[in-house]
């Protein structure tokens, strides 16, 4: 496994982080969520007041940030903010933040230093496969249709106690995608050799499966 790295992009709600984080179980290799550290961004850009317009304020924010990711617990100048990262406001905001690209630049060369000491790692987020590991082992795309991606996040909301309407997760989804691929299309955009996987109709066990089982039937074990 030693210096595997496996990327895994697309969309919001498709799944994606869960089936990193336990495909990197089955596999024993590193896990990183790149959408946490925007998230992190996003939350010390809205503690500290600072206009979402003001690009080098965020970026500057950013770069003074002193960010520790350990284990599934997300350290903001040593205070755990991991279960504020999926609050809506953080959810609403975060397209908006990551989508500069100077910010991006700046966190696609921090992510890359996760890999350095990692004997192998997966990391999941919009564009590792395009930006971050474009000579990534392997990478993968996962998409799913709307009215799945709303259960899946409408799901995610009430596991962290949160009681959002479907209608309304669906309109935020929509606008984020719509956002996305206006003002930065490459965030969305699918890796070169990427390997494209439809879970519409998957629950999680099978994505990890399906993913392991290509992995591991190319030798890699």
């Amino acid at each position: 496994m030693d210096n595997l790295i496996i990327t895994i992009d697309g969309p919001s709600g498709t799944g994606k982080s869960i089936t990193a984080k336990m495909l990197a179980e089955k596999l024993d290799v590193g896990y990183f969520d790149s959408g946490s550290y925007y998230r992190a961004i996003t939350y010390a850009v809205l503690k500290g007041n600072i206009k979402q317009n003001d690009y080098n304020a965020i970026c500057k924010t950013a770069s003074s940030m002193n960010l520790k990711f350990i284990d599934n617990t997300v350290l903001l100048n040593d205070k755990d903010i991991t279960s504020e990262l999926k609050a809506l406001e953080i959810t609403n905001k975060v397209s908006n933040i990551s989508r500069i690209n100077a910010l991006r630049r700046m966190v696609n060369e921090k992510l890359k230093k996760a890999a350095d000491t990692s004997k192998g790692l997966i990391m999941e987020g919009k564009d590792t496969g395009v930006n971050v590991f474009p000579d990534a082992k392997y990478k993968f795309y996962i998409i799913s249709d709307l009215s799945a991606r709303v259960a899946r996040r409408h799901q995610d909301f009430l596991d962290l106690g949160q009681k959002i309407s479907k209608d309304k997760i669906e309109k935020e989804l929509k606008l984020r995608d719509e956002m996305e691929m206006r003002k930065n299309p490459v965030i969305l955009k699918k890796a070169e050799k990427a390997i494209e996987v439809d879970t519409t109709n998957m629950i999680i066990e099978e994505q990890v499966n399906y993913l392991y089982r290509i992995i591991t039937n190319s030798g890699i074990e």
